[in-house]
């Protein structure tokens, strides 16, 4: 979290929360009441003070007001650049810990930033990288590892730089409880709430 933040956190301690404002969609964009946000300033900003609570709430820290941001797939959304693994808040990903499958294909990474969706259209990466049980994958392999049930390792393995993980298929609405985030927060019990962004 940047200093200003911090500063401004240590100065107003008990500033109330906002719920339902703020949102991430699965292109990786930010969004403020559904609109998707485009200026770069706000953009590197929520970038640079987005984290969780120990609840799996993740959050952009706006000055001493935390802002609770609902995601479509998951906390953060991944992309490939030159081969290398990145967050949309441009973090490199260097200890993918766990890939995960989804029944439609989708591909779910545990990172050491927290838990990331895969873009759609950097699926082709994710399939060049894998193997069946060391074997070439082919159309056959990978239609048997989507059949398989939510919760079981594949056959599949995949390469992330310098690891080599097995995958497992877990569906999509369990991702959240397996991977340890929420995607749509709410307040806790006896935690204040704004009803408008703090000034």
């Amino acid at each position: 979290m940047e200093a200003w933040a911090l500063r401004a956190m240590e100065r107003w301690p008990n500033v109330p929360a906002l719920f339902g404002w703020l949102g991430l969609d699965r292109r990786g964009r930010w969004l403020i009441r559904g609109e998707v946000i485009t200026r770069p300033q706000i953009i590197d900003t929520i970038n640079g003070n987005y984290e969780a609570d120990a609840h799996g709430r993740w959050f952009f820290q706006n000055g001493p007001q935390r802002g609770f941001v609902s995601v479509e797939t998951a906390p953060l959304v991944l992309s490939v650049n030159d081969g290398v693994l990145l967050t949309h808040t441009q973090r490199v990903v260097r200890a993918p810990a766990q890939v995960l499958i989804d029944e439609d294909g989708g591909v779910a990474i545990a990172t050491e930033h927290g838990a990331g969706s895969l873009l759609d259209t950097d699926l082709d990466w994710a399939l060049a990288n894998m193997t069946d049980a060391g074997r070439p994958l082919d159309e056959y392999a990978l239609t048997k590892a989507l059949e398989t049930p939510s919760g079981s390792m594949t056959a599949l393995e995949i390469s992330i730089g310098d690891r080599q993980l097995r995958v497992m298929r877990m569906d999509r609405e369990a991702l959240p409880g397996h991977l340890g985030f929420v995607r749509d927060p709410a307040p806790r019990e006896n935690e204040r709430v704004a009803t408008r962004v703090a000034d």
